[in-house]
């Protein structure tokens, strides 16, 4: 069965933008709170207050019974990390924030890898290379390019900058579903994908590994590592195409 992408109309993109607009200020202030001694937990009760304040709510929380707001990722989690009262931010550690919004039937997603405190140089590194792989897949993510130019801005950027892209966990459509088609892997994959469109929703997100590429599911079935255990980065947009390329929603 083919699946069709949906193609947003200016009434849809309105609610896709005002989706956006909560999500990054959700990050913003989470960005502006994070410190050593903070428990993960005390910045996901932050972010469902912030989301329910806005009369949106938390995308995350339930989704296929995922327990939290936000994902809360340290060091070597790549993804999907549980916020926990004994999950304690130190000096020098690198966290990744996912966060999902859910407002007049539409979804806002994005992610930012923020340092806590004084980071080593080589993870400052690892984040702005994820950040620039980011900045180039948005920057290809135009009206008749194909989804393989995203991966494939993404994966040159971080491997040139010696990093890994995760294959497991890649990008992907987003709207009225949290998740949508198309998917877009941060990696090339020998499939061109589908032709991008004015009016799709994408939500572009590479995962960008100190080591490996390679991950694995930690025991509580939720939490992503690096198999190496080296660190891992994660930035995230949900951007719109037009006719006169990409707007970043978030």
């Amino acid at each position: 069965m083919v699946r069709m992408i949906e193609i947003k109309s200016p009434d849809e993109i309105d609610k896709m933008v005002e989706c956006g607009r909560i999500t990054r200020r959700v990050l913003d202030e989470l960005g502006a709170a994070v410190r050593p001694g903070l428990s993960t937990l005390e910045l996901d009760e932050m972010a469902e207050s912030i989301i329910r304040a806005e009369g949106a709510e938390p995308a995350f929380k339930g989704y296929f019974g995922y327990p939290a707001t936000i994902c809360a990722s340290i060091n070597c989690e790549v993804v999907h990390g549980i916020p926990r009262r004994d999950k304690i931010l130190r000096e020098g550690d690198i966290l990744s924030i996912d966060v999902g919004v859910r407002k007049l039937g539409f979804h806002g997603d994005a992610a930012r890898t923020f340092p806590i405190g004084r980071i080593s140089p080589e993870a400052r590194r690892l984040m702005d290379a994820c950040r620039a792989s980011l900045e180039a897949g948005v920057a290809q993510a135009v009206a008749n390019n194909r989804v393989e130019d995203i991966s494939r801005a993404i994966q040159s950027v971080a491997e040139k900058a010696g990093f890994s892209v995760v294959r497991e966990w890649v990008g992907h459509g987003v709207g009225r579903n949290l998740h949508e088609d198309p998917q877009i892997p941060n990696f090339v994959t020998g499939k061109k994908g589908p032709v991008l469109e004015p009016g799709m929703t994408l939500a572009i997100e590479p995962m960008v590994n100190e080591g490996t590429y390679k991950t694995e599911i930690l025991e509580d079935r939720w939490t992503v590592v690096t198999v190496d255990r080296k660190l891992s980065a994660h930035f995230e947009d949900s951007i719109l195409v037009t006719k006169n390329g990409p707007k970043v929603l978030t």
